[in-house]
């Protein structure tokens, strides 16, 4: 029996081949999937980084821009400085376009009187009771807690159940004001363009401002805003000139044109892309030429710091 030798079985050999077969085939398809990963990983990675690149160029380029802004604004003396103006130049492959105004060209939450504020809601459509009631709910919200009538207005938050108080304090961001009692959301989103916390001032600057906010000046009239809107291009930013254009309204309107400037920033890059930044700088010294109190892009990165000169 010992020397008996094992028959051949094709049966088995070819179970065995199938097998190996099998398993050949599963080794394949693994690698098919992780080189399938690999490739997406790659695709992926290649686009992350191509988007990187070009928020990190448009960053540059925005900073560059601001730059050019800040320098043209603070070379000339303070009582020579532009109020607005534009310009634009080539650089990294795109087209940078900028746009700069005063920030004086708007109603300051922290310091606008309360016709202002109201006449503002009034030229954007709330009626006049309405109008006067949320021009005294933004002057409850900015009064110091100290004050007797910061208790009253604290105590109407409470009647009407809302889960905060008023700040008692500057408004720290314009988006600020979607807290305040019983504004509805339409008109603060219609408030927005016309509205800042950075112009640091009680007075608006009339020859750069909007329709709206020059309409929002108390003493204005209909007729008055039409004869100013007619001949403001034409006009001299001086005192005189603009006190006979503006009439009974020129109390609360300034030549000065401050220290915050907003500025507006579209790139255009050459591949086809498209980028745009909206900044708020202040101006400085020679040792801080300005500074950025404000910074948005359509990248969705916003930062909106506190008011120059206010505690929270």
């Amino acid at each position: 029996m010992g020397g008996m030798t094992r028959l051949w079985d094709p049966d088995r050999n070819e179970r065995e081949r199938g097998f190996v077969l099998v398993a050949v085939l599963w080794i394949l398809i693994s690698l098919a999937g992780l080189a399938g990963a690999l490739s997406v990983y790659l695709h992926s990675t290649a686009q992350r980084l191509s988007l990187d690149d070009v928020r990190l160029r448009s960053a540059a380029l925005a900073s560059a821009g601001l730059e050019l802004a800040a320098y043209q604004l603070v070379a000339a003396p303070k009582a020579q400085r532009a109020a607005a103006g534009a310009f634009s130049f080539r650089l990294d492959h795109a087209q940078v376009s900028v746009t700069f105004r005063s920030e004086a060209a708007r109603v300051d939450l922290n310091h606008a009187s309360k016709q202002m504020l109201a006449n503002l809601f009034g030229v954007l459509g709330a009626r006049a009771d309405k109008a006067a009631d949320h021009a005294d709910r933004i002057i409850g919200w900015r009064t110091p807690s100290s004050e007797t009538a910061a208790d009253a207005e604290r105590d109407l938050y409470r009647v009407a159940e809302m889960d905060y108080i008023p700040r008692s304090g500057p408004f720290a961001h314009v988006e600020e004001l979607r807290l305040v009692l019983g504004l509805p959301p339409e008109l603060v989103d219609k408030a927005m363009p016309y509205v800042t916390v950075f112009s640091g001032r009680r007075e608006i600057d009339a020859l750069e401002a909007a329709p709206e906010v020059v309409a929002a000046l108390p003493g204005m009239t209909q007729d008055g805003l039409k004869s100013f809107l007619d001949q403001r291009a034409g006009l001299c930013r001086e005192a005189r000139s603009l006190a006979a254009a503006l009439g009974s309204a020129r109390a609360d309107a300034t030549l000065e044109v401050g220290d915050a400037v907003r500025v507006w920033i579209t790139l255009s890059f050459d591949a086809g892309r498209r980028a745009a930044v909206e900044a708020v700088i202040l101006l400085g010294d020679g040792d801080e030429p300005y500074r950025i109190l404000a910074w948005r892009d359509d990248a969705g990165s916003s930062a909106m710091l506190r008011p120059p000169g206010r505690t929270l």
